[in-house]
C-alpha cells in the first residue's frame, strides 16, 4: 500500500479459481470468504481495508479480467492495482483476456520471498511492457517475507503445524470448523488454541481489551490465591459472544437452558454474558468458569472469588481510562470486595446517566459490597 500509494486495498477471494482443481475437502467459498474477512480485520485499518465478495457471488470459473469489469463499474474513475505474487506474474500472459486485465489495471507483482529479486521479475515485465505497451507494470520486494507456500501450509495445518504463520484469528477459525485436516477437540483445547479460538469469534479491536483483561486477572490470581490458569482461560472467553445478533444470542440462551429475565432478553450488553457462558461450558468445555463469565457484566451479591476477579479485571484493566480508575485499581489489590462495591456503583451511576433500567443483580452486588456488608 505504501508503495503504491493506495487509498483503498481491497481482498477478493476466487469463487471457482480457473487454474486449478480444489480438492474435495476444501474449504467451502463461504469458509474462505470469513477467513478472509478474519484476516483483514486483522490488519486494524479499516476504513481502508474491505473484502468484496464479487467472485463468491458470480457463477462459473472466477476469472480476473472478468472481476475487473465489474470493479471498474463498482469504483468508477479509480486508479486500479492488482497484486500478485511472482507465480501469477509470470504467468499473466496466458490469463483470460490478459490484454483487458492489463487495459483495466496496472499490475503490483511481489516476491514470494526476498530472494525473487529483478533477475526473476525483470525478463516478464520487459515482455509484457512490449507486448501492452500502455500496460502500468511495477514489481516490488516486501521486507520479511517468510518462504511459505498455500500447498506448505496445508500440509503443515493437516499435521498440527503451521499455527506460527497465521494470524491468530484466523487459525483459531480453522480449528474451530476443522479445516485443512485439522480434527481439534473443542472441548480439550490447550491455552494457546483456546486464545486463537476465541479471538476467531471477534472483531480485531476487540483483542487489546481481551488481552489486558487475561493479563490483570492473572495478576489478581496471584495477588488473591486464585487459580491463574482458570481466571486466563475465562478471560479468554468473556466475550467471545460479543458480535452475535441479538437473535444468535437468544438462540444460544435457548438451545443450553440458559435462563434470562425480561431485561437480559431485551438488552444485547447483558446477553453476551449469558451465551458466552454457555459456549464456554457446553462447546468449550470450561465448567469451571461458567459462573465467572455469567455475571462478568452485572455482578451479583454472594459472588465466588473467580467471579470477582474477572469482574473487576474487565471493569479495571490496563486499556481502561475513567477518572476513577486509579483507585479501583488501588481497592483491586488492598480491598477486593470494596473494589467490587465501587465497580457496582460507578455501573449503577452509569445506568442513571444514560436512563438505562439497572439489573438487580447489579444492585445485589451494590448493597452486599457497597454498604460494608463483606465476606
Amino acid at each position: 500500500m505504501a508503495a503504491l500509494k493506495l487509498d483503498k486495498l481491497v481482498f477478493i477471494p476466487a469463487g471457482c479459481p480457473p487454474h486449478k482443481e480444489l480438492a474435495p475437502d476444501s474449504p467451502t467459498a463461504a469458509q474462505r470468504l470469513e477467513m478472509t474477512e478474519i484476516a483483514a480485520d486483522q490488519l486494524l485499518i479499516p476504513d481502508v481495508t474491505r473484502v468484496w465478495d464479487a467472485e463468491i457471488r458470480r457463477e462459473g470459473k472466477s476469472y480476473t479480467a472478468d472481476t475487473l469489469k465489474q470493479a471498474a463499474q463498482r469504483w468508477p474513475g479509480a486508479e486500479l492495482w492488482l497484486l500478485m505474487g511472482t507465480d501469477m506474474f509470470l504467468t499473466l500472459h496466458r490469463w483470460r483476456e490478459p490484454e483487458q486485465v492489463l487495459a483495466l489495471a496496472g499490475v503490483c507483482a511481489f516476491g514470494r520471498t526476498e530472494q525473487d529479486g529483478e533477475e526473476v521479475f525483470a525478463p516478464q515485465r520487459e515482455f509484457l511492457q512490449k507486448t501492452y505497451p500502455e500496460a502500468k507494470i511495477t514489481t516490488i520486494t516486501v521486507p520479511g517475507l517468510v518462504n511459505v507456500s498455500s500447498t506448505q501450509m496445508r500440509e503443515q495445518l493437516s499435521q498440527g503445524k503451521g499455527r506460527e504463520f497465521l494470524p491468530q484469528a484466523v487459525y483459531g477459525y480453522i480449528l474451530r470448523e476443522k479445516l485443512y485436516g485439522t480434527c481439534a477437540d473443542l472441548k480439550h483445547l490447550t491455552m494457546e488454541e483456546l486464545r486463537c479460538v476465541s479471538y476467531s469469534m471477534v472483531k480485531a479491536k476487540r483483542l487489546a481489551h481481551i488481552r489486558g483483561i487475561e493479563e490483570e486477572a492473572a495478576r489478581l490470581a496471584r495477588r488473591w490465591g486464585a487459580d491463574e490458569e482458570r481466571m486466563r482461560r475465562a478471560a479468554i472467553l468473556h466475550d467471545c459472544t460479543k458480535y452475535l445478533s441479538h437473535e444468535e444470542h437468544l438462540a444460544i440462551c435457548d438451545q443450553y437452558g440458559v435462563e434470562l429475565d425480561p431485561l437480559e432478553r431485551a438488552t444485547d450488553k447483558l446477553l453476551h454474558a449469558k451465551s458466552g457462558a454457555a459456549l464456554a461450558r457446553y462447546v468449550f468445555g470450561q465448567e469451571d468458569v461458567y459462573d465467572a463469565i455469567l455475571y462478568h457484566t452485572t455482578a451479583r451479591a454472594g459472588m465466588s472469588l473467580e467471579e470477582k476477579l474477572l469482574y473487576i479485571a474487565d471493569y479495571m484493566e490496563p486499556n481502561r481510562s475513567f477518572s476513577e480508575v486509579g483507585e479501583l485499581r488501588r481497592l483491586a489489590y488492598s480491598d477486593l470486595d470494596g473494589a467490587v462495591g465501587m465497580g457496582a456503583s460507578l455501573s449503577m451511576r452509569e445506568m442513571v446517566q444514560r436512563g438505562k433500567e439497572l439489573h438487580h443483580d447489579t444492585l445485589g452486588a451494590y448493597e452486599f459490597y457497597g454498604k460494608g456488608n463483606k465476606t
